[in-house]
């Protein structure tokens, strides 16, 4: 097994401070062989987008990445999730429900709202919005972070090298196209777990 290579959080990330939590997180990773390269950018507030997501095990690896980092982030779960017998697990780990049954609820405004109405804020989301392959990525996290004036952070979860990949964040334009094409192109070499 390689090192973890955990990398430290400048001052304006926000922090879950949880020794615990960084122990739990860093134990699993090891035990899976998991290493990190790169690091999250030095920023309060940020929209983060993790890929490929091809299986359950996305959220293990994601959940002890995050918990070794340290970082308090925010995700969106399912609305079933959030309120079923995991619940209390997922609010814990930062899940925000969401009804994905009702397309055009305002996901994205909520979301904008959150942001501007917190000193600090990391929300992560999956571009293809369900596990599996998919033709194209769904634009919501791009929509919020030009509402909100914000970087994307891209973090690829490489299941055939074993590592928690964070790219330099992505300032979002008017060309979502390009945008969408530079960061997917981040994600080119990283290989999703299947089953």
């Amino acid at each position: 097994m390689g090192a973890l290579n955990v990398p430290d959080l400048g001052a304006s990330v926000p922090r879950r401070g949880s020794r615990a939590g960084r122990t739990f997180g860093r134990a699993v990773l090891k035990i899976g062989g998991w290493s990190f390269a790169g690091s999250i950018p030095d920023v309060a507030k940020a929209v983060i987008i993790v890929a490929p997501h091809t299986s359950n095990w996305d959220f293990v690896v994601g959940a002890a990445g995050m918990l070794a980092l340290d970082l308090d982030l925010r995700f969106l779960a399912k609305h079933t999730l959030v309120n079923g017998p995991l619940a209390p697990v997922i609010r814990a780990l930062g899940g925000i429900p969401v009804d994905r049954t009702r397309p055009g609820s305002g996901v994205v405004d909520e979301m904008v709202v959150l942001f501007r109405a917190q000193e600090q804020l990391l929300l992560a989301l999956a571009p293809e919005g369900t596990r599996g392959t998919v033709d194209r990525w769904r634009t919501g996290f791009h929509s919020i972070a030009v509402a909100a004036g914000l970087p994307i952070v891209p973090i690829a979860l490489d299941f055939g090298r074993r590592t928690i990949r964070i790219g330099r964040p992505h300032t979002p334009t008017e060309d979502i196209a390009g945008d969408l094409a530079q960061l997917q192109a981040f994600f080119a070499e990283a290989t999703g777990r299947r089953g």
